[in-house]
């Protein structure tokens, strides 16, 4: 009988040799970095980076709305026990740029939100209500958003608030970007509701808010999205986001809400990639985190200066009361010189890429048949 023939081993598969790869990964990230080149977006967390609040008067951040005037700047104000003061905090040093007085209203009880309106003003909740249904009414301030980071006096609007089925706490409003209309949710560790404010805010009478969907959250922050198509719900340690649908909000999805302190605040960046997610205590930080979808940015918003990106975060000084006399003027300006000019150079750069690139490929080529011949 003859004995069955033994079977020569397969010779093992054979991996790319570092030294062939290497010339295509090089010229991978090169053309990479032509492409972009440094004026092309980079990701949220670059655009919009962590940042601490330093000044020592902010101890309970309790509410947060980027600028529309300032770009990288985000207006922020404590949660009681403070005063009618708004504070404009650069969104890269975490320096305060310009602390604002609230006149021609009452004395602020419990303020808990700020959001900003499509008419250009900060709205600012004082609608917190720690034994959940004290307070008979609570109330809404507006005053036009500062055009120059400085210290001073600005008068607002006061607007009176009750609810639908009487009164409740709540810590979340929001000014719908396309409509202006304002919305209030309330905090309930069960879940809440979200609440309507008329198409118009009444200076004279009483506001009724009324009930227009359940909350299934405990609702410490809300914000739009830039396009108004989109409203985010955050709570201590998680949050939930809803297809807006002509104001019959709808849950599409959980936030992916970062572990803080003591998450009170939430605010889409004004270009619609990100959510800036804050927290109290002293020193607090604000963190970003992508946004769930993305948004068409606020048209309304001023751009930052090419290059920059820092915008009014340069100017100001750190909650000294000191005024710069200065805003963050020609910004404006920057981008129209700056608008148009690079159409000539990508295409040269995109030619440059495929010539690199083809040379890196048949360079390897090579070297993998003089390997094969040998």
């Amino acid at each position: 009988m003859t004995a069955p023939r033994r079977r020569r081993p397969l010779p093992p598969a054979r991996r790319p040799r570092a030294r062939f790869l290497a010339p295509l990964t090089a010229i991978t990230a090169l053309c990479g970095g032509l492409l972009l080149g440094p004026g092309a977006p980079a990701h949220a967390a670059d655009d919009h980076p962590a940042f601490t609040i330093q000044d020592a008067r902010v101890t309970e951040s309790s509410g947060l709305a980027a600028s529309r005037l300032h770009p990288g700047v985000y207006w922020t104000h404590n949660d009681s026990d403070d005063g009618p003061y708004l504070y404009a905090i650069d969104g890269r040093s975490g320096r305060t740029l310009a602390r604002i007085t609230l006149s021609g209203i009452g004395s602020p009880r419990d303020v808990e939100a700020i959001s900003l309106g499509p008419d250009g003003r900060l709205y600012v909740g004082d609608i917190g209500d720690n034994l959940d249904g004290t307070w008979p009414h609570v109330w809404i301030y507006a005053l036009p958003e500062p055009k120059r980071l400085r210290d001073q006096t600005v008068r607002a609007t006061q607007y009176t608030v009750q609810y639908e089925g009487g009164p409740r706490n709540a810590e979340a409003l929001m000014v719908h970007p396309k409509t202006g209309r304002v919305y209030i949710a309330s905090k309930r560790e069960s879940g809440g509701n979200l609440y309507e404010g008329p198409a118009k805010l009444s200076a004279t009478g009483t506001n009724v808010f009324r009930k227009v969907a359940p909350v299934d959250l405990w609702v410490t922050d809300g914000t739009f999205s830039p396009d108004g198509r989109t409203l985010a719900l955050r709570g201590y340690f998680s949050g939930t986001y809803y297809d807006w649908n002509d104001g019959h909000p709808k849950a599409a999805g959980r936030l992916a809400v970062p572990l803080q302190r003591q998450g009170e605040s939430l605010t889409w960046t004004t270009d619609g990639t990100t959510l800036m997610y804050g927290s109290e205590g002293v020193r607090s930080e604000v963190r970003p985190e992508e946004a769930p979808v993305r948004s068409s940015p606020d048209p309304g918003a001023t751009k930052p200066t090419p290059g920059g990106g820092k915008g009014s975060g340069e100017r100001g000084q750190q909650g000294d009361g000191a005024d710069s006399g200065r805003s963050g003027a020609g910004q404006e300006d920057g981008d129209k010189e700056g608008a148009g000019k690079d159409t000539g150079g990508t295409t040269g750069k995109a030619v440059l890429v495929v010539a690199l690139a083809g040379a890196a490929l048949y360079g390897v080529r090579r070297m993998s048949g003089k390997r094969a011949g040998k």
